[in-house]
């Protein structure tokens, strides 16, 4: 089941089903739109994105590092999350270097602290797409990622929550321009989505709607002003997003 979240003209954000090309609302009071007469939210607004450092076996090959003992984290502002179709923001005066990482997203479902292996799945509401919008100068210069993640727009996620997926072994890919430049499977994640869960909430409460970023495969690299890039994640869908100068 695919959950959206959407503006119809006029009217405030519904949640709704997608049943093919259509939007069924949740709530005793059905309605039904059309995908083309609404604008596709951001499934979550979510108090905080974690993100995982360095949890593909390909791209830490290909970065000639090893392989991690436990995961690296750290953190996006919820003012960084768009959603499909919409701009990220360029700020030319401050960032050289633009680049995109496609990766899969896990949506929490209730609030999540300190369970016990094996409960996971019961904390997961489900799966998302997210492009996590890196200024790599800034991180290169400042040697920790804070600034370099942060700016508004660095975190576009969407365009739905998958439900019922298996996220262990899906396809992603990235295009930018209509050319794939990212695809490996999240069989290759080093740390699994469960695990993920597991170990963020040992560390912090997980609220409703926080969103885990699983890590980012092979062949990371820049993106520039008018770019069309596209995360693309078997089972899920397509979020798609223009670069435009701020």
């Amino acid at each position: 089941m695919k959950i959206v979240r959407f503006k119809p003209l006029g009217r405030s954000p519904l949640f709704g089903i997608l049943e093919e090309n259509r939007l069924k609302t949740l709530g005793e009071d059905v309605r039904y739109f059309k995908l083309e007469d609404v604008k596709i939210l951001p499934p979550v607004q979510p108090s905080k994105v974690i993100c995982v450092g360095l949890n593909y076996k390909e791209h830490a090959r290909e970065m000639g590092m090893e392989l991690p003992k436990e995961p690296v984290i750290f953190m996006k502002p919820s003012t960084s999350v768009v959603g499909h179709m919409d701009p990220i923001k360029y700020p030319k005066e401050m960032v050289r270097r633009l680049d995109y990482e496609g990766e899969l997203g896990i949506v929490i479902k209730k609030r999540t602290y300190r369970i016990k292996r094996g409960e996971e799945k019961g904390y997961i509401m489900g799966y998302t797409c997210v492009n996590d919008v890196t200024a790599r100068d800034l991180q290169e210069k400042d040697g920790q990622w804070t600034r370099a993640k942060s700016f508004d727009t660095f975190c576009p996620i969407g365009p739905w929550i998958e439900t019922s997926l298996d996220p262990t072994s899906l396809k992603i890919e990235t295009l930018l321009n209509g050319k794939v430049v990212q695809s490996s499977n999240t069989s290759d994640l080093i740390f699994d989505p469960f695990f993920l869960v597991w170990f963020v909430s040992q560390i912090m409460t997980l609220l409703p709607g926080d969103v885990i970023s699983t890590g980012t495969p092979p062949g990371v690299g820049p993106m520039d002003v008018g770019d069309t890039v596209e995360v693309r994640i078997e089972g899920i869908g397509s979020l798609i997003n223009t670069v435009e100068k701020l």
